[in-house]
Formats: C-alpha cells, structure tokens, sequence
C-alpha cells in the first residue's frame, strides 16, 4: 500500500522534505508521524494514514513534494509471531515441533485510517452528491474553485463530461511570464533556490495581485494620549513578562471598527455572486522574521483586552521568529494588518491577503505641529500615519474612507477605546 501526502492547506500545492523520521523495516502506527515538511511558512508532521511495515521510503530530505504524491510503501509483516524472540519454558515436557503450513500465509494488507479521518474536501453538499452519481473519487479531483473549492464542473470534467473548450476561467493555465536573459552575459552573477517562506510568499502574493483588484486609502491618527497610556501602563505588563505595544491597541480598535464596518470583514465568493459576512474577528498580524513575513492570527480579538491581545502577540510572534507556528495558527484570519512603525516609512500600500478583502498598514509616527484653533497656535502633537488597501469589487472609496476615520477617533480617544 502506498501513503500519499494529504492536503497541506489552502493555496499550499507544495512542500519540502525536512525530516524523514521512518526506515525501511520499521513499523508503524495509524496516525504514527512520519514526515516532516516545511510548508505554508511553517514546519508540521505529517502522520501515517495506515499501520504497517516500512517496505520503501520514496522521498528524502530535500525533496519538494505535492499532495497525492506517495512517499511510503507498508507492508504487513508475515509471520510475525514466528519471528518474536524464544522464551525457555523450564520442567515442561516438549512436544513435537508442528509441521510448516504450506503455502506461507500471504503478508495481510495494511490498517488504513477511517474515512472520517482522512482529509476534508472543500466541496458543497450537491456537488458530493453529483460526485457519487458519477463515481467519481472527490479525494483525486483538484478543485478550481475559491481557495481550492471543488466545483460541479470538476467533478463533470474528472468524469469527462465536459470538454476542454468548456473549462471555466480559473482553470484555463495562467500566462506564462518571460523568460529572463542571461544576466552572465553583463557580469558575474549567483543564484540561490527560494526557502519554503519565498516560496509561499510568491504563491500567495501573485494570487492576490491577480485576484483583487486593489485601492489604497491614506489616513493619519493623533495617538499622543494614546501613547502616554501605553507608557503608563507598560510597567504594569513588564511585570507580567510581556511588553505592552501600540499593535495592541490597534488590533483593539480594529476589532471595534470591523464590528461596525461588517463590509470589510467579509469575503467575496463570485461563484455564488455572494458575499460572506463572518461573525468572527480574527485579525492576522505581519511578523518580520529571519525566515520571512510570517502572519499567525490573532483570534477573537473583538472578545479581549488591550492587556490579554499584547501578551498573545508576544507569544506568537516568539513562536513564529522560532518556526514553531503550526499551520492553523495562521490561517482562517478575517483582516490583517502590518505594522512597519518599529521600522520607518512615511506611508506604503500593503496587498490585500485574498481571500480576505481588506488590509492596514502602519508607519512610524511623527512628532508635527498641529493647529489648535482654542490656543490659535501650533502644538506639538504625535501622529501616525497609517493606509487602508481595499478590495474595490466590495468596498467604495467613500466606506473606505469613513472606516479609517472610525478608527482614527478610536485611537484619539484612548478613554472612548477602554469603554467601547
């Protein structure tokens, strides 16, 4: 029996061998892990789907591997009681030994996973029906809809039913890009293989580009009571072993803002002409590792504290700068945002993580005189600039706008932000 490698997330088609933690002759457990990959910005263990005996291992580290690609050959040990080691059996008469059965049993074929057990496949409940009307196995088909979604007519064209000039759009191939000149001609030149995290960071980046079309809104916020609150407190989460940052306001005043903005916590299923509003806030945060952008996501922040959201954003930004993120921890995110404040900038346009339909991006904030008309003179006051990227098909420029005022006066009102 061969094991093939199982769905490895949304948008992931492929992953590199990192560690093989079975040999030849081994046996193994259903649900034993066996593999490990790097993939989807993060290393995870990829369990054994039967029981058995290691027969072959058809991969090794550094291999790039694809779902539905077989990396192990189990067999059934024949014989198995014949081979346990002897135990001597003291003042006990001996019988004559049996005579060998012939032929030998044939080796028993290997324990496989419960159904319900093996991976879930993103299809509606007609086209599974559709599915077993035509007999056709959902586990081999690729889907072509949102996020890997099986279609009705995937299905049709596993069956082959529909013919190639029926495909629908997302399946035709994409444009092929130009092929680069040869950079040796012009000097000396080096070239380096991509990590995991490049890797998925290109796959994911040119999905959104072609996907979404994008506008970006910019906006600036006065955080100086914002920021003597969070100097005045910071002590106080010092003593509780984590650091009280200005992203954890943010992640606070934007779980307000999409409470009230429900729009720019959807997501668009043009398939369907639908747009699903998610009664959730689930905010991914940008983190800047050695390895590349990681984005785990922070949960329900809309349920939490400025106090409990900074210590969880301490936590899992320690555990992504460590490559300790599991895949789930960062996916299922509703928005996210980017905070390159620590860094510098005046002002930058971020892409929207598709299927998500919007995106914040932060820059430093700056210390500029303000106009008080109370005082008729210029203060000194702190602002931070920040820019909204929006998916257009969804979000008009005039909600745009008013969702980053929205959060501009919650961030203004440091006491308004506690109360809300």
């Amino acid at each position: 029996m061969e094991l093939k490698l199982p769905e490895l997330g949304d948008n992931v088609s492929a992953a590199a061998v990192v560690g093989v933690l079975v040999k030849e002759g081994d046996r193994v457990a259903p649900g034993q892990p066996v593999l490990e990959l790097e993939t989807d910005k993060a290393v995870m263990e990829v369990p054994a789907e039967a029981g058995g005996v290691v027969q072959r291992v058809l991969v090794k580290v550094g291999d790039e591997v694809r779902p539905g690609q077989p990396f192990l050959e189990l067999v059934e040990e024949a014989g198995e009681e014949a081979q346990a080691p002897e135990v001597p059996v003291v003042a006990a008469k001996a019988e004559p030994p049996k005579p060998l059965e012939a032929p030998s049993p044939a080796p028993k074929a290997p324990v496989a996973l419960p159904e319900e057990e093996r991976r879930l496949i993103p299809a509606a409940p007609s086209v599974r029906r559709l599915a077993r009307e035509l007999g056709v196995d959902l586990q081999q088909v690729r889907g072509t809809g949102l996020a890997g979604r099986i279609t009705a007519e995937d299905v049709r064209r596993a069956a082959g039913l529909l013919a190639p000039s029926e495909l629908p759009p997302a399946a035709l191939p994409a444009a092929q890009a130009p092929k680069l000149p040869d950079f040796s001609r012009w000097g000396p030149v080096r070239a380096e293989p991509m990590s995991g995290v490049r890797k998925a960071t290109l796959r994911s980046m040119a999905q959104a580009w072609a996907q979404v079309p994008m506008v970006t809104h910019f906006d600036e916020a006065d955080i100086t009571e914002l920021e003597g609150l969070r100097k005045r407190y910071a002590k106080r989460a010092e003593e509780r072993g984590f650091r009280l940052t200005l992203t954890a306001f943010l992640l606070k005043a934007l779980a307000l803002t999409l409470r009230a903005f429900p729009k720019f916590n959807a997501s668009i299923d043009p398939e369907k002409a639908e747009v699903i509003f998610k009664d959730y806030v689930h905010i991914g945060v940008a983190v800047d590792t050695p390895h590349g952008l990681l984005v785990p996501v922070i949960r329900n922040v809309d349920q939490k504290g400025v106090l409990r959201l900074a210590k969880e954003l301490q936590e899992v930004s320690e555990r992504a700068r460590e490559r300790k993120l599991a895949p789930e921890e960062m996916q299922g995110g509703t928005f996210s945002l980017s905070n390159l404040g620590g860094i510098g900038g005046t002002g930058f346009t971020p892409i929207v993580n598709w299927p998500e339909v919007a995106i914040l991006g932060v820059s430093r904030s700056q210390m500029k005189p303000v106009w008080d008309a109370e005082k008729e003179a210029f203060v000194p006051r702190l602002l931070m600039p920040f820019s909204l990227t929006y998916d257009h098909r969804l979000i008009d420029g005039a909600e745009a706008a008013r969702f980053c005022r929205h959060l501009a006066a919650l961030l203004e009102d440091p006491l308004g932000l506690a109360l809300e």
